[in-house]
């Protein structure tokens, strides 16, 4: 790692902030200063921050090196960077769920994740942007700016964690904080060519919890990730559904790879076919853990098109409960996409939601047992790489919306831990990554083979900067 002094502080990772920190080498408050000027120099072309407040930033990094110079930092990661997507809580700071259909009300108080990341003493720079109620694997917002993939302007990053992964690939600093129901941390992790880790249903408090829903990491260092989910995981009563807290060996080493049984799991089953620039890298990965002693065995398709679609109309219905709720001004601000797509839950029988809702818990126990032989699944992230950044998803088809996320949701249902890697690029350059998946609750053994993955991948392209753009 190059000197602090003549490599970007915004760029330096939380593991080399926090040993500069600790040996009086570099303050937050330097860090600081360099990251609100590269935001400034980023977000008139990339829009992945909501609620930015310079003067804030500064503050909270001012009192952080207070902290440090006392000999009194709050943890390791006091004065690191981080940023929260705005559909978790911040108090003060109004939660808008990317649509131009909510009223602006300042949250009462921190959600779990930022409380956590708070209490650490981490210096929160923004929240990041999300399309209309996390709907769409998209930076489209009918309330942001549209949020543009910085490795390629007129390209998506994906999402519902648009901004973060955005911002992870820009250098907002090392640490963001998103949330994944169906892929909404990996797709777009996988987009913008960092990493991104769903972590074991309810591993990470979150409030308020829904079946499926995770916080977790979206940083550009495995490392970075596993530092974040020491914060993250620990407890809150708030959620319901959150798993009895355990001291977990975040910092574990990389994974032995001789005796690994690893899954190549390259045919979903339904949805968009895997393009063959995305199968290229998969199979590459795969071939590189091969060569380093792991054992790879092809892994049938184990979900179906009546699952996706059962899934698909229960979600639809959940989404109709609330549309109908609101003013029929405020729901015309919404995503036309968005309302397209909600439209047929109205004709929806009480039999048609309740066998979509039973198909969340068939994709539960197939993926289960699909993944049981084996220590991790590798897979691709997405079917295809990036796609127009006006686009609403891959396929842009309301009807058709959830095509892409055929290799993500079953781990959602399945309550794993599945973290997108990046992994390689397309011949025109845009970033693809591969997604590792574990058994239930074996957060650190995915991250332990990601960090593997680390060792074995060959370079990666310098990080995209403004100068391109």
């Amino acid at each position: 790692m190059p000197a602090a002094s003549t490599f970007p502080l915004h760029a330096l990772s939380a593991h080399t902030l926090a040993a500069l920190y600790r040996r009086g080498e570099l303050s937050p408050l330097d860090v600081a200063h360099d990251l609100v000027a590269h935001v400034a120099r980023c977000e008139p072309h990339l829009h992945a921050l909501w609620a930015f407040d310079a003067d804030a930033v500064l503050a909270a990094a001012r009192a952080s090196e207070a902290r440090w110079v006392r000999g009194e930092p709050l943890s390791a990661l006091d004065g690191v960077p981080c940023t929260i997507k705005e559909n978790i809580a911040t108090r003060g700071t109004p939660v808008p769920l990317g649509t131009a259909a909510t009223e602006l009300v300042p949250a009462a108080a921190d959600a779990p994740p930022a409380a956590r990341l708070r209490e650490a003493g981490c210096v929160l720079v923004a929240k990041t942007t999300m399309p209309d109620y996390g709907m769409l694997s998209s930076g489209l917002s009918s309330f942001h700016a549209l949020t543009r993939n910085p490795w390629h302007l007129a390209k998506n990053p994906g999402g519902s964690s648009a901004g973060a992964a955005a911002a992870a690939a820009a250098g907002y600093g090392p640490l963001h904080v998103g949330t994944d129901i169906g892929g909404s941390i990996r797709l777009p992790a996988g987009w913008c060519g960092v990493v991104g880790f769903k972590p074991s249903l309810g591993r990470v408090p979150i409030h308020p919890p829904y079946y499926g829903r995770v916080a977790g990491p979206i940083t550009r260092r495995v490392d970075d990730a596993a530092a974040m989910m020491a914060v993250l995981a620990r407890p809150d009563a708030r959620d319901s559904t959150s798993l009895p807290f355990q001291a977990l060996d975040w910092d574990a080493p990389a994974r032995e790879p001789r005796g690994l049984r690893i899954g190549l799991w390259i045919d979903a089953g339904w949805g968009l076919p895997v393009a063959p620039e995305v199968a290229a890298v998969v199979e590459a990965a795969a071939r590189a853990f091969e060569r380093a002693g792991a054992f790879v065995e092809p892994l049938a398709p184990f979900a179906t098109r009546e699952m996706a679609d059962g899934i698909d109309r229960f979600w639809r219905m959940r989404f109709h409960v609330e549309f109908v709720r609101l003013p029929p001004e405020r729901r015309e601000r919404i995503l036309p996409f968005i309302r397209e797509w909600v439209a047929p839950a109205a004709g929806f029988s009480a039999e048609q939601v309740f066998h979509g809702f039973s198909q969340m818990g068939a994709l539960r126990d197939a993926c289960v047992a699909a993944c049981h032989p084996f220590d991790v699944v590798l897979s691709p992230v997405s079917p295809v790489a990036s796609f127009a950044a006006e686009a609403a998803g891959p396929t842009n088809d309301p009807q058709r919306p959830f095509e892409h996320i055929a290799f993500t949701l079953p781990f959602n249902m399945g309550e794993q831990p599945a973290i997108a890697l990046p992994a390689g690029v397309t011949p025109d350059g845009l970033p693809v990554g591969i997604q590792i998946a574990g058994r239930r609750h074996d957060d650190v053994g995915v991250l332990r083979v990601a960090r593997l993955w680390e060792q074995l991948r060959g370079a990666l392209p310098p990080w995209p900067t403004p100068n391109a753009w």
